[in-house]
């Protein structure tokens, strides 16, 4: 993996009227886990710059500190200091992803059994390239603290969260390919997220429920703010043909024709 090219996150600038949106996203979804944004800067000064902005007075993992912005409405900002270790830091390009790091020394017989599978595993994950940002905030949409965030992290449920892809789909449709890395799944969200700017779904992995707070039927879905408003529009168009949250069980004994005519 090469380092020394500058490779700027998709940052996205479109005007966006949150409250709004984030008004519509809850009565389409009814989500309880409140959506925040995640932003990327080159300096920390830029990051402390951010209004009301905590730092933090212990050393956290990434998952905690967006835990902090999506179950306690903080607006928190870090840099690798501040973070337990390598993984969390590579993961957002605050730490070299550097030979000691794809290794996986740390995880040979832990989270797999060989040094060659652990290996694998760091190839494997999407990082944002080490080299041209030096920290990160998170902070609840509705403060518009961000102004605008690089990503949104969205947690829903399973049936939730296909209703949102479906409404990624209603317009210029085009199948959704996702990845999973297993253990540290941030790779798979804000990570792949961040560094293509692609719609990005995880499945939260040990770390991020044990630390985080994710809840046990939480899967969570990094977008672009842009992708986001697509996806509110055309969950609106699909709620006017009967396709919403929630879903109504049919029963399954019943007979199916008379729902299908509906839906199909």
């Amino acid at each position: 993996m090469e380092h020394d090219e500058e490779q700027p996150v998709h940052v996205r600038t479109a005007d966006i009227e949150w409250d709004s949106l984030l008004a519509r996203l809850q009565a389409l979804l009814r989500i309880r886990t409140t959506p925040i944004g995640m932003k990327l800067f080159r300096t920390v000064e830029e990051m402390e710059a951010v209004s009301r902005i905590r730092r933090p007075d212990s050393i956290h993992t990434t998952d905690q500190i967006v835990g902090m912005a999506a179950r306690l409405n903080w607006t928190v900002g870090i840099t690798q200091s501040d973070l337990v270790g390598a993984q969390c830091g590579a993961v957002l390009g605050l730490h070299p992803q550097d030979n000691e790091w794809l290794s996986g020394d740390r995880m040979k017989g832990v989270w797999f059994e060989t040094l060659e599978d652990s290996s694998a595993h760091q190839q494997a994950m999407d990082c944002v390239p080490f080299g041209t940002y030096a920290a990160m905030a998170v902070s609840p949409l509705n403060t518009k603290r961000l102004n605008p965030p690089d990503i949104c992290l969205i947690y829903a449920t399973p049936a939730q969260m296909i209703i949102l892809i479906n409404g990624l789909q209603w317009r210029d449709y085009k199948k959704l390919d996702w990845s999973c890395v297993g253990e540290s799944a941030c790779a798979d969200s804000w990570g792949r997220a961040l560094q293509t700017g692609q719609p990005s779904l995880s499945i939260p992995c040990f770390a991020e429920r044990r630390y985080g707070g994710v809840m046990e039927d939480e899967l969570l879905m990094a977008i672009s703010p842009e992708d986001l408003a697509v996806s509110i529009d055309g969950m609106e168009a699909l709620a006017k043909n009967g396709l919403r949250y929630p879903i109504p069980a049919y029963g399954i004994q019943s007979d199916a024709r008379a729902g299908l005519g509906a839906s199909y």
